[in-house]
């Protein structure tokens, strides 16, 4: 998988993953642990920084946030190698920076295959998801529609930087394939896809950032239409 990380890291920040035998600097720690007794801590630390306090919102924001991290690098390599990487926690790392968003290592990049690229991504992110969503539902009573529709909006979202920066429809398409029905994400919005202007989707949940101090709004939040 190094060549296609290494190829990944053009297409911006969000799809670069630090990989190899030495973590690029100190503080990194196995993402099982995050997910473990760090993460009251992990959430507070956002809630923090985005003034929410420690709940529901701040709960949700850094799920959101982890989860377009691993559809960014997932659904790159798929587009740009047709290889899916394993991002189950068991083999990643992270820290958070003082300032920033997270930032993760993988010591031993590897591919996971699949029956198909759909069921690849789905077994690497969702799989992974899997993992953090039942902490945050057991332990801050995130709604599991709303952790999903996290999971499809950040699909979407690295879906559209892919298609502008990134020739071909492959990003769409496989995206298409895990929104649809029977998909994974079944039921978590409406996605609309054009050959040649892109991707429309609007969810059916909220990921309740609207509750943030000066938030609002995001451009598929399913309020909009209310």
């Amino acid at each position: 998988m190094d060549e296609v990380l290494r190829e990944l890291r053009a297409v911006g920040p969000f799809f670069t993953v630090a990989y190899g035998k030495e973590p690029p600097g100190a503080g990194f720690r196995p993402v099982g642990e995050l997910y473990g007794e760090g993460l009251g801590a992990y959430v507070g630390e956002v809630g923090r920084r985005i003034g929410s306090g420690s709940g529901r919102v701040a709960a949700s924001t850094a799920q959101f946030g982890i989860v377009s991290r691993l559809w960014s690098l997932a659904l790159g390599c798929a587009v740009l190698s047709g290889r899916v990487p394993d991002l189950r926690p068991a083999g990643l790392w992270w820290r958070l920076p003082g300032a920033g968003s997270l930032e993760l290592w993988l010591p031993e990049p590897a591919e996971l295959p699949g029956e198909t690229p759909e069921r690849a991504l789905a077994d690497s992110v969702l799989g992974h998801l899997a993992v953090l969503d039942t902490a945050l539902r057991e332990r801050f009573g995130v709604s599991p529609r709303v952790l999903r529709g996290n999971a499809a909006s950040g699909l979407v979202g690295a879906v559209r930087v892919l298609t502008d920066r990134v020739p071909g429809e492959a990003a769409a398409l496989l995206a298409a394939g895990l929104l649809a029905d029977g998909g994974p994400l079944e039921g978590t919005g409406t996605y609309l896809h054009e050959p040649g202007l892109g991707v429309a989707f609007l969810r059916r949940s909220c990921c309740l950032y609207y509750k943030v101090p000066g938030g609002g709004l995001c451009g598929d939040c399913v309020l909009r239409t209310k």
